[in-house]
């Protein structure tokens, strides 16, 4: 896990205080202008590395960098095209300072905004993006810094077994952690691992549309997409077990066209956040998703009419924030401005029937005892087939938060007949602030082991750390879903001695304590 690397974390560092002394000192604003650099780079590996993929396999491939780009504002005339090998990273690196900041701010920066076309979502959120490094100074400092955290994310890659990389998330989780912004509205960024762990719990099948609500930086749809390429190439040599005991690969080179165009057909997200829909939109663009569907939406506001849309669900929506009651959607019934049970009835909205989904909420929302609470819950048990109820340590999101969560796994339209849930103890990571990698995966792997092959008819000892609960009893405790209510406790008894015989093994230690002492007074005369 990238944040456990200290060598890492000390570039970050440095690259933050290069933006804030070279007077960017609004944290967002830098935390956008770093991601425009890292993208411009990984553009230019992914790109160098397809095609040499492409001339490996003998397969054709149309580099990003191929032909002649007409700046915008120039006239249509062979003078006033450049080519487009001279807007790659490994090129203008090597231009004098100065040169290089004019370079990417006329030509580069606007060749990355039109990457995909005037008609892409990818265009359309990128049309009032600015590129406002202002000394070429700190251009040249940044990217030295930028290049040096990319030779440690391949190097922990090839270390920690992890063929995809959330390069982008990765950085800028670190980013965040070093401002007071982070967490800002309750949003936090979902652990990798935590990700894995949903996406193998619900299990998306190539050709399903899958999206993201609430995405931020695209963090679900990325790990839907990494499972996804998995599964085409899991007969693949190159695939193995990365630092968390997830099977992952790295081999969306061997997917057909065909493949890659559903794919990229199959992700959608949405964010309130123009920030966070351009981070998304790169961070999946840096990772194989070639034309990303991230827009800039309020998926619980009257403006969105989607419905019955999506065979996957998985979110990890804002848990503290509230909407205008004005303006929430028509079609959510719950009387509540609270988000986070109005994104429970918003994705069984969008759900098409059948859908399933994995979602992350803070577990008030498994016991509260308000109505829009039980109404919530309601939905879920009589709406839906409500297959697991997986409880999370309070760490898992520090050092954001200490709140603690909860994974719910749920089918629209289905018929819930008895819950399933499991304790989760240990994710693997340290539950303080540092969240240091431990030895082993924690509750990861048994949890997807135990989901797998889960009986209602077996599983009934409330003393271990999964086990069934009927329906009837939910519902007879106002649709509680907290563990807590239905797990037994074991108790082991401990059998102390009479009070006389413990009085009496006092004196004897006394006793013997002074015969010791009179022995050593006797020795010093």
């Amino acid at each position: 896990m990238l944040q456990n690397n200290k060598e890492l974390k000390s570039k970050i560092d440095q690259l933050w205080i290069k933006f804030w002394s070279g007077g960017i000192s609004n944290p967002l604003t830098a935390i956008e202008q770093i991601t425009y650099l890292l993208f411009m780079k990984r553009l230019d590996d992914l790109d160098i590395k397809r095609k040499a993929e492409a001339d490996l396999t003998g397969e054709a491939y149309t580099s990003k960098f191929e032909g002649k780009w007409l700046p915008i504002g120039m006239h249509e005339n062979e003078g006033n095209y450049v080519e487009k090998e001279i807007l790659r990273w490994s090129h203008f690196r090597h231009l004098p300072a100065e040169e290089r900041l004019q370079h990417i701010q006329l030509n580069v920066f606007p060749f990355l905004k039109a990457l995909n076309g005037e008609e892409s979502p990818f265009t359309y959120h990128m049309k009032n993006a600015v590129f406002i490094i202002p000394k070429p100074a700190l251009l040249v400092e940044a990217m030295s810094i930028i290049e040096e955290i990319f030779e440690l994310i391949e190097k922990d890659a090839i270390e920690g077994g992890q063929a995809f990389q959330d390069i982008q998330g990765d950085v800028y989780e670190m980013l965040l952690s070093e401002i007071s912004t982070a967490g800002k509205n309750g949003q936090f960024r979902t652990p990798r691992h935590i990700i894995k762990l949903i996406v193998e719990l619900v299990g998306p099948q190539f050709g399903d549309r899958v999206a993201d609500p609430a995405c931020g930086s695209g963090g679900f749809l990325l790990g839907a997409y990494q499972y996804l390429v998995t599964q085409l190439v899991k007969d693949s040599k190159d695939l193995k077990l990365d630092e968390d005991g997830f099977l992952r690969g790295s081999v969306s080179s061997q997917l057909t066209k065909e493949e890659s165009d559903i794919l990229n057909n199959s992700l959608y997200g949405f964010d309130i956040d123009v920030t966070m829909v351009r981070l998304g939109l790169m961070n999946l663009m840096m990772h194989g998703v070639d034309n990303p569907n991230i827009d800039y939406k309020d998926t619980l506001s009257k403006g969105f009419t989607e419905s019955d849309s999506y065979h996957i669900i998985m979110a990890n929506p804002p848990f503290t924030g509230s909407i205008d009651k004005g303006d929430i959607n028509e079609s959510l019934q719950l009387s509540t401005t609270k988000t986070e049970l109005l994104f429970i009835e918003n994705i069984y909205n969008l759900l098409k029937m059948g859908g399933t989904a994995g979602v992350i909420v803070p577990q008030g929302v498994l016991f509260s005892s308000g109505k829009a609470f039980i109404d919530a819950r309601k939905i879920l048990v009589e709406k839906c087939e409500l297959k697991a109820v997986i409880t999370m340590p309070s760490g898992v999101f520090k050092p954001y938060a200490g709140v603690s969560t909860a994974i719910l796994i749920f089918t629209k339209g289905g018929n819930t007949k008895n819950i399933w849930f499991y304790n989760m103890q240990n994710d693997g990571y340290s539950l303080d602030d540092k969240r240091t990698k431990l030895e082993g995966n924690g509750d990861l792997q048994d949890i997807i082991k135990q989901f797998k092959k889960r009986d209602p008819y077996k599983d009934k000892d409330r003393k271990a750390k999964c086990f069934f609960v009927p329906k009837q009893e939910i519902i007879e405790g106002k649709y509680d879903l907290s563990i807590s209510r239905y797990k037994e406790e074991e108790f082991e008894e401990i059998v102390y001695e009479k009070p006389e015989a413990i009085l009496a093994n006092l004196k004897d230690m006394e006793r013997v304590i002074n015969k010791e002492l009179a022995e050593l007074e006797g020795l010093l005369g």
